[in-house]
């Protein structure tokens, strides 16, 4: 265990609400308890629990509803050998290949510096000649390389607000894109178990599976969870907007919302039940969080009806709003339905 835990240690860190980045170390343990050689992680988010299941071994299906969390599993699990070399990084932070200005002319005065816009245009003219694992190691890179420069890690304001200072927030996007290709580069290793990323509805997905590692989306009683609208920067920079409806008329030029009815507390209930049923045959693993509904009493009782066999495990976690060290944090406990 303490070598599977050294190699996650190493994921690239991708700010994202809900990552489990800290939560690693219990899941890891728990899923060499449960065993099994096929797992699926539903909702893949940042990717490192993905990657957990596959250091432990597991033939891993890392599945999202969104583009940019496959493709970063499409790097970093499905991905056993291919790294992008020293030569290529240097084509893709050089001169474009063919002056498009998509990111420069739709984002202008919204996002980064002038120069920083015209190298995620320029380094899409090298990305589009990219196919197979070394497009998404690209795609993965220049997403982590935007999420960290931009303030909180989040697209729902367009001034420079929270400027603390820091590195991140001084350094050129395509010095931060040569750091995170050698980040992604660092953490391909070949498991020896097929793994895959996909992209699609989880009701969709195929229930054949082991083991189930479920982390949807928590229905907060007030306000949102919305990911596209924290987000859509990121999801949009991953298929270079291709195919994606930007609503223009707003001042982050986001892109439309698209519903998942974990989002909402009218319909979360239903879902969960909806998920538990889906993969009724498999192990199930759920995390979710004392700060959303429904309550820990309603979920269990949820997974009681399709498992004879139910654990609750707590976790005590902060979750933090922010990226600073004077961030709002906020005590919450952790779930951990296990249904055998």
């Amino acid at each position: 265990m303490e070598e599977v835990l050294r190699r996650v240690s190493s994921f690239p860190r991708l700010r994202y609400m809900g990552s489990k980045y800290r939560l690693v170390p219990h899941l890891a343990e728990l899923f060499a308890e449960l065993g099994g050689s096929t797992a699926l992680d539903a909702f893949s988010g940042s990717g490192v629990v993905s990657y957990t299941l596959k250091c432990l071994g597991y033939e891993v299906t890392s599945n999202d509803f969104l583009a940019f969390p496959s493709v970063i599993a499409g790097a970093a699990v499905a991905n056993q050998r291919t790294k992008l070399s020293d030569a290529e990084v240097a084509r893709i932070v050089g001169p474009s290949l063919d002056g498009r200005d998509f990111i420069q002319s739709t984002f202008d005065g919204l996002y980064f510096t002038a120069a920083d816009r015209e190298f995620l245009d320029s380094a899409w003219s090298h990305i589009d000649e990219l196919r197979g694992a070394k497009r998404s190691l690209a795609i993965s890179a220049l997403v982590l390389a935007a999420a960290r420069k931009q303030p909180r890690g989040v697209f729902t304001f367009t001034e420079l607000r929270y400027d603390d200072g820091r590195r991140d927030l001084r350094l050129p996007l395509h010095e931060h894109f040569i750091e995170t290709v050698a980040e992604y580069n660092s953490v391909v290793f070949d498991s020896g178990a097929k793994c895959r990323a996909i992209q699609s509805d989880v009701f969709d997905v195929e229930p054949s599976f082991d083991l189930v590692y479920l982390d949807p989306p928590y229905a907060p009683p007030r306000d949102d969870n919305c990911y596209i609208k924290r987000y859509h920067f990121l999801e949009g920079l991953s298929v270079y907007w291709r195919n994606q409806e930007i609503m223009h008329d707003t001042k982050t030029k986001k892109l439309a919302k698209r519903y998942t009815p974990f989002s909402y507390k009218h319909t979360i209930t239903d879902a969960l039940r909806d998920l538990f049923k889906r993969f009724s045959e498999s192990m199930i693993v759920l995390s979710y969080s004392s700060n959303a509904v429904p309550d820990a009493a309603t979920i269990e009782a949820l997974l009681r009806d399709f498992k004879d066999d139910v654990e609750v495990r707590t976790i005590d976690h902060r979750y933090h709003f922010g990226t600073h060290s004077t961030a709002q944090r906020r005590e919450a406990v952790e779930y951990l339905f296990i249904g055998r």
